[in-house]
Parts: structure tokens; sequence; C-alpha cells
């Protein structure tokens, strides 16, 4: 019989438990997931149901040498590897920076670091309220032209218009200026080089002779607008980003003009793709789920804090289901034990937002869209990697709470006046940098009233 005084004792120290191997999905899947031509994410989503949050899979060459790549969708182990050991587990490159070039979203150490550090403070607080008028007068352009749409019943492309709100919000909060045709046009081979990426050979020589015409567009336009706002006059909404930059320049000799278009294009690459993709999703998902319009407009009146709730609601579950970084490599710098695995230095790793957002054990009935689990109580899970469309650490998205701003701002106007008739709808996904709607989208708008 224990005394009193041995209850009051230390345990004894226990051994640590050695760390596991990953366990690894069966070649055979893989092999036979090459034969059929499938999306990665279907391999992935196989890996994740046959060996949960944590699993290897070998992506390389069918000779068995290539290392395995590790598999991450457990909620802990995501804030692990992005947020408590961002050291541990690396940034190596971006797959767009035959776009962006040195761009933050492609930079790393130090370098990073300080570019991370200037931007910081203009997408935050103070920064974020500068370019507050300029969201605004973007979304009324948007409502303006769906009025002559709704008067006229002509069709318009759903994801043609998010995509100009977009890229007339970050052109107007980058140079002053409202986004013109021209520009417009322009900007054009920004998406077309993004959209290719995932496309591109493997050699980096022919991967750039791929897309050697889209950059000399985008080199063009960047060097048009650098000069533009470091001699011409100050745009109708005053100075912007790219003003920042300039400044930045005069002081910091890592600001060369190469640097500042790299920066310049990455932010209208992500500051208008992501947004633009979100919107156009939202749009379809309202058209299977009717219901979800008339649940966001009777929450309070026009301008209410509850109206406003609800709005982001729906962007916030649209994000669950097709996140903005859907999924993100990292590489361990050193060895580790991740929730009791070994992971050996040198290995590449996916963190997968899109599958941690459609996981059973994490959400009930996943896939489908229903924005009040962003508004009721215990309606998602209480780990926070269990939703991270931005990412999540030091390395989340900068342009966060702009591009919520900006959807909400603009569904606010939109969502009370319109509904949306689609003529059709893209049959599925494309699985590139973001996940696409696979076509276009046209429809029609019908006026509500008021």
């Amino acid at each position: 019989m224990a005394t009193e005084a041995g209850l009051d004792r230390d345990p004894l120290p226990q051994a640590p438990r050695p760390a596991r191997p990953v366990p690894e999905l069966d070649p055979v899947h893989v092999q036979r997931w090459r034969g059929e031509g499938g999306e990665l994410v279907d391999l992935l989503a196989l890996a994740r149901e046959r060996l949960g949050g944590i699993a290897a899979l070998r992506l390389g060459p069918a000779d068995g040498r290539t290392p395995p790549t590790v598999l991450v969708t457990d909620p802990a182990a995501v804030r692990h590897v992005l947020a408590l050991q961002p050291d541990r587990y690396v940034k190596r490159s971006h797959r767009a920076r035959l776009l962006i070039g040195d761009g933050v979203l492609a930079a790393t150490g130090e370098a990073w670091k300080r570019q991370r550090r200037l931007l910081q403070s203009q997408f935050t607080g103070t920064g974020m309220r500068r370019y507050e008028h300029r969201i605004e007068r973007a979304a009324d352009t948007v409502a303006a032209r769906w009025a002559g749409y709704a008067a006229t019943g002509q069709t318009l492309d759903v994801g043609r218009e998010m995509r100009r709100f977009a890229l007339d919000t970050i052109w107007r909060s980058l140079t002053g200026h409202p986004l013109d045709a021209r520009t417009e046009g322009e900007l054009g081979a920004v998406d077309a080089l993004a959209a290719a990426l995932p496309t591109l050979p493997a050699d980096e020589a022919d991967a750039r002779d791929a897309v050697a015409a889209d950059v000399a567009r985008i080199d063009a336009l960047a060097r048009y607008a650098i000069d533009a706002a470091r001699t011409g006059p100050a745009g109708p909404d005053g100075p912007g980003l790219l003003h920042v930059l300039l400044d930045a320049a005069e002081e910091r000799p890592e600001y060369t003009d190469r640097l500042i278009r790299d920066e310049l294009v990455t932010l209208l690459f992500a500051g208008h793709e992501t947004t633009a993709t979100t919107l156009t999703w939202l749009y379809l998902l309202l058209d299977r789920y009717p219901e979800t319009r008339g649940q966001a407009l009777a929450a309070g009146g026009a301008g209410s804090p509850e109206r406003g709730q609800a709005v982001r609601a729906l962007v916030h579950e649209t994000l669950r289901l097709y996140p903005s970084a859907w999924m993100m490599p990292r590489h361990a710098a050193e060895d580790d034990v991740l929730a009791g695995h070994a992971i050996a230095a040198g290995t590449d790793l996916l963190v997968c937002p899109y599958l941690t957002h459609r996981d059973p054990g994490l959400w009930p009935d996943p896939e489908r869209f229903d924005p009040r689990r962003f508004t009721e109580p215990q309606g998602r899970p209480a780990d926070p990697g269990a939703y991270l469309p931005f990412g999540m650490g030091p390395r989340a998205c900068l342009g966060l709470q702009f591009a919520l701003r900006e959807s909400t701002v603009l569904l606010e106007r939109l969502l009370p006046a319109y509904t949306v008739a689609f003529r059709a709808t893209p049959a599925g996904a494309a699985y590139g940098i973001t996940v696409r709607p696979d076509g276009p989208a046209p429809a029609t708008l019908n006026a509500t009233a008021p």
C-alpha cells in the first residue's frame, strides 16, 4: 500500500519515446496515379486518407531513388512547421520566381526580413487606412458597371469582373492612378504567365525561353510605372506603395530599379490574383447555395457590424474551400521530430491547407459551403493550424487584411443590389499556384429591390 509520503514523490523520469519513421504511401498508388494522369491534389488526398496528417510519398522518378516528400496536414504539425520552427523549415524558393524575381514572396534570409519589414507597415493599422478610399473607388467603379449590365441584360464573365476589380484596387494602391484599358491589357501578361507557370519545362533555361515574351511585356510596364512615379505628377489618389519603394531606394542601396521592379510585380501578382480568384469562387458557391446570400443579408442593416461580419464569413468560408495558398513547400534545414515522427535534414515537405480545410475530422461535412462556421460559437476548430488560407507564422501573407477589406467592401455593394444568373459554370478547378476555376463563368445580372 502506498504511503502518503510516497504519493508526494516525483514520478520516475520517463525515457523519451524514439521518433517514428513517417508512414509512406505504397508506391503502387503513386504508379497508378501517374498512369491515370491525375492531379497532384488527388494523390495527396489519398496519402492523407490512408496515412493521416503526416504522410510520406515519392513524387520523383519511379526508380525509387528520390527521397520521399512529407505531406503535412495535421493542425499541430502545421503550426510546428510554419509558426513555431520557421528557421528549421525554410522556404527555398517560389514557383513564381520567373515572374516575381527577388520580390518579397521569393526572397529568403536577411534580404526577406528587410523587405518584409518595409512592406509590413503598409498593410496594418495606419497603412491600411491610407488605401481605404482607393478600395472604395474601385468598388464604386464595379458597382456602376454592374448597374449598366443589369439595365441592358448584357452577359459578363464573373471571373473577369473580379480580376478587373482586384487589378484596379492594387494599381490604385501602387501608383495612385485608376486602372485604364491599356494598362489592364498589359497586365494580362501577368495572368498569362501565372497560369502557365505550373506547366513550364523543368529546365530553367527552357522555362525562361517559354515565357520570355510575357516577361518582356511585364518588364516594360514596370519600367513605365517606375519612371512615371519618379518623374511625373502624383495620381488622383496620391502617392502609393510604389512611392514607398522609391523613397526606400534613397537610403537603402539594395533597392535598385531591379528590386523595385520585382516588388512591384510581386504586389501586382499577389495583390490581385488571390482576391480575384476568391471572389469568383464565392459567386460560384452562392449559385450552388443561394440561401447563404439571404442569410448574410439578413444579418443587420447595410453598413452594420453584423452585416460586415456575415459578409466576411462568406469570404472566410470560400477561403476554407479554396485557400489562397493551397500548398506551401518547405525544406528541413536540420533534423527534427514532427509530431513524433523523425524528419531528416534535407527533407522536402508540403504543407497543404487545401486538405487541412477539408479534413472531416476537423470540419464536419467539409465539402459543404456553410459560412455559419465563422459566425457561430464552436463553428470552427480551436487549433489555429486548422485554418490557414494565407499561411501562418512569420511568412504569412502580408496582404491578409487588405484582401479581406477589399472583398468585403465590394460585396457590401454588390450582394444587396444584384443576383447573378450563371449561363454556364466551370466544371472543376485548376491547381496551379492558386486554385482557379477551370473555365469562364458567363452570367447575367438581375437587380434586386432595395
